[in-house]
């Protein structure tokens, strides 16, 4: 059983920075992918950025490239996620979460290909 413990959530202002961690414990081995997902009040949840564990490919939703990094330390076992030129859009209830199966690029965004997911940590971006 995984678990995922998010932490670096905060309130900035427009055109500020974050960085975000996930420690991962228990059974990571098999994880294949790891993401970042984000969900604001009255949306669904978004998939934002997601790393394949074992090849360091990255992939990212449109409306963070080029302000997001995703990151991983292995020997850590923890996920950052980068977060610069921050707009209130991005103001998000923020989660990692781990997949273990295999998946297409074009899936690689979907909630439904993450078996495990972290408790969350509230990004506020003001303007």
């Amino acid at each position: 059983q995984v678990q995922l413990v998010e932490s670096g959530g905060g309130s900035v202002q427009t055109g500020g920075s974050l960085r975000l961690s996930c420690v991962a414990s228990g059974g990571t081995v098999n994880n294949v992918y790891m993401a970042w997902f984000r969900q604001a009040p009255g949306k669904g949840r978004e998939g934002v950025a997601v790393v394949n564990i074992r090849t360091g490919n990255a992939y990212y939703t449109d409306s963070v490239k080029g302000r997001f990094t995703i990151s991983q330390h292995n020997a850590q076992n923890t996920l950052y996620l980068q977060m610069n030129s921050l707009k209130p859009e991005d103001t998000a209830m923020y989660y990692c979460a781990a997949g273990t199966r295999p998946t297409t690029i074009g899936r690689v965004l979907s909630e439904a290909e993450y078996n495990y997911w972290g408790q969350g940590t509230q990004v506020t971006v003001s303007s």
